[in-house]
């Protein structure tokens, strides 16, 4: 009974060992989940290319400064999945200071920053931002609900902190008491990976990483709140993409009759992710969109749109609505050129029976995709 309770143990060690050096993805060596790192800010613990930051000494403490180049500090030998990280962040130029969790490579990752040029506004909205990397997208302009705000300042240092649970994620900035964000679901399509740090003028002290720490939080998804909306258009037919190089639109871009349709279903709160769905766009592509709407009677419903970048709307083949929503251009729509159900809204006709909505969605930049919604039937 001895011998064969040994040779079972060995077995199940030798099979976790192998499935360990086998997973290539993995950057480092996993850490116990009893384990707290202290991270030193020495050049051994860090991999950074030039002109991505250098490693100094701020405020009496040794820090990582980021320098706004190409790349990032990745962090050496973690391996992270589920814990607790901390750190201190001190903005001393205007731009980003981000932190990459989760990091399988520089396509796919998760991702948390500071706007620092909004520091010491505490009514800016779009202080802090979640946003994962699919395919080497940020897609920061198309989940404006994982953005809001918190109270961070410059010549000082600021405490952040963040609890990560399967899922779900909170983030505390100097205020270890409330949650500054919540997320109720990490969108990226990575489950573990390592921790490295961007910015420009961005300060980083005192980084600690509890493996497996994380205080509760539940590791499953949270709620959707549009879960109860029946509103919500949620089941779609997606044809292939078709590059459009500079042309704004053409009938030729309109799909043919023998054009290949595939279903798509919404994700989270009604979101038809074409970004995750095709990838990043190299050049300014179009897709089209298709979904049955039935009408008891002949009517007039309004339909609420959120769109990036571009949208060409027809119902039963008659062009209903055409638009742009191209941040930092006088045509982004509220809130300031991101996705969102408050983008636009307009009246669609509807004859008895069932009704084709048909929908041309360009873009050539970060993120892509629609939500859409109807008034109450």
């Amino acid at each position: 009974m001895y011998k064969t309770f040994s040779l079972l143990t060995l077995l199940l060690f030798t099979i976790q060992l192998m499935a360990q050096q086998k997973d290539g993805k993995r950057p480092g060596k996993p850490v116990s989940s009893a384990a707290v790192i202290n991270v030193a800010m020495k050049a051994d613990n860090w991999d950074i290319a030039n002109n991505v930051a250098e490693l100094t000494t701020w405020r009496s403490v040794p820090a990582l400064k980021c320098l706004g180049g190409k790349g990032s500090a990745v962090l050496k030998d973690v391996d992270f999945s589920d814990g607790t990280i901390e750190y201190d962040m001190e903005p001393v130029e205007n731009g980003f200071a981000t932190i990459f969790f989760r990091q399988a490579s520089g396509e796919e990752r998760e991702c948390f920053y500071f706007r620092t040029y909004v520091a010491g506004n505490d009514a800016a909205i779009d202080a802090i931002q979640y946003a994962p990397y699919l395919g080497s997208v940020n897609m920061w302009d198309m989940l404006p609900y994982y953005q809001g705000n918190a109270s961070f300042q410059r010549e000082k240092w600021n405490h952040v902190k963040l609890v990560i649970s399967g899922k779900q994620m909170w983030v505390y900035v100097n205020d270890m008491s409330r949650p500054a964000l919540k997320i109720p679901r990490l969108e990226g399509s990575t489950e573990h990976g390592s921790i490295a740090f961007e910015g420009k003028g961005a300060m980083f002290a005192n980084l600690v990483i509890k493996p497996g720490q994380t205080e509760g939080l539940s590791p499953l998804e949270g709620p959707d709140p549009t879960d109860n909306d029946p509103r919500y258009i949620r089941e779609w037919k997606v044809s292939q993409p078709v590059e459009t190089k500079d042309v704004d639109f053409s009938n030729t871009f309109m799909p043919a009759k023998e054009a290949a349709w595939e279903t798509m279903w919404a994700e989270r709160r009604g979101l038809v992710n074409l970004t995750r769905k095709f990838g990043p766009s190299r050049e300014r592509r179009i897709v089209w969109l298709k979904t049955n709407i039935h009408a008891a009677k002949d009517q007039s419903r309004k339909l609420n749109l959120g769109f990036s970048d571009e949208v060409w709307v027809f119902i039963n083949g008659k062009y209903v609505y055409v638009d742009k929503n191209l941040y930092g251009q006088p045509l982004s729509k509220f809130p300031d050129g991101r996705c969102s159900i408050e983008n636009t809204s307009f009246n669609v006709p509807l004859k008895e029976g069932d009704n084709e909505l048909l929908i041309g969605v360009a873009n050539s930049f970060f993120g892509w995709g629609i939500v859409a919604r109807l008034d109450e039937y």
